[in-house]
């Protein structure tokens, strides 16, 4: 590639995708680390949950939503859905041109990096545990350690109602985690995009001495490795961020400027109709 291509390329965006809102803890990493890059979000609020969904109808989602991005000119995609990354991301980065990261794999190697000899307990949805991801992952790269998977559903829930710290929370999160200091447990690792937003309330309850591992700053780390390793960085300008779904784009927006703080403005509605 000459180096006006290499220049073009830097300037795209990095694409973004998760079945609903939860990726967008991922997006708030990213741009939080790497500012000078533009992103475009897509969360396919018309298909989710995916959890519930067969291998074979996941994967055909992904595809959709990963090949739509692709269309839109972005250099590299994250994809910032626990049940993709289990499921689909080999059939993803076969169909793209372009380098794909999942959530799975950058939050396990965090995990392993951080825990002192101790268990790591990986907090996720009932269908990440039941899937068995992250426990695949930590016994490949950590393969001494004890590792815990934990379903926490109802803190997606609450998470989207951005009901974050007080009572109802902590309660609940006391009766998923409260025996885990009991567990042998050194480092917990939220396995669910949705749990950062629940961080605080979360190391409240375990206490101190147990080191948080989130899974979204992570993939932000990941994701800047490989733009300096495929020299696609982009060295400056003003950074551009675009949103889409595929349904009910007022609810997306507000619960988007939940999750990131900031205003979001106008959410585009996209069909991924085959």
């Amino acid at each position: 590639m000459d180096s006006t291509g290499r220049s073009a390329q830097r300037e795209a965006a990095i694409g973004v995708f998760d079945s609903g809102v939860g990726g967008l803890t991922v997006l708030r990493e990213l741009i939080a680390l790497l500012p000078s890059e533009s992103t475009v979000y897509l969360g396919d609020t018309a298909r989710v949950p995916y959890g519930t969904r067969s291998r074979e109808v996941v994967t055909r989602y992904a595809l959709l939503c990963a090949r739509h991005l692709a269309a839109r000119g972005i250099k590299l995609l994250v994809v910032a859905c626990n049940t993709v990354s289990a499921d689909s991301l080999p059939a993803i980065a076969e169909a793209l041109p372009i380098p794909v990261l999942g959530v799975i794999e950058a939050g396990a190697q965090a995990a392993a990096a951080r825990t002192r000899g101790g268990g790591i307990a990986v907090l996720g949805t009932p269908a990440t545990v039941a899937s068995g991801a992250y426990q695949a992952v930590l016994a490949r790269i950590a393969p001494l350690a004890k590792v815990a998977a934990r379903a926490c559903p109802l803190f997606v829930p609450l998470a989207e109602e951005g009901w974050i710290d007080g009572e109802v929370p902590r309660l609940v999160a006391q009766r998923y985690l409260g025996d885990l200091r009991r567990a042998g447990v050194d480092t917990v690792l939220l396995g669910c995009t949705h749990y950062p937003l629940l961080a605080a309330t979360i190391a409240e309850v375990v206490g101190p001495e147990m080191a948080i591992v989130d899974g979204a700053q992570a993939t932000a780390r990941a994701v800047a490795h490989l733009l300096e390793v495929r020299d696609l960085r982009r060295s400056g300008g003003v950074a551009e961020h675009r949103t889409l779904c595929t349904d009910v784009p007022d609810r997306f927006q507000k619960i988007a400027e939940r999750f990131l703080g900031r205003p979001v403005g106008a959410v585009d509605l996209v069909d991924l109709t085959p």
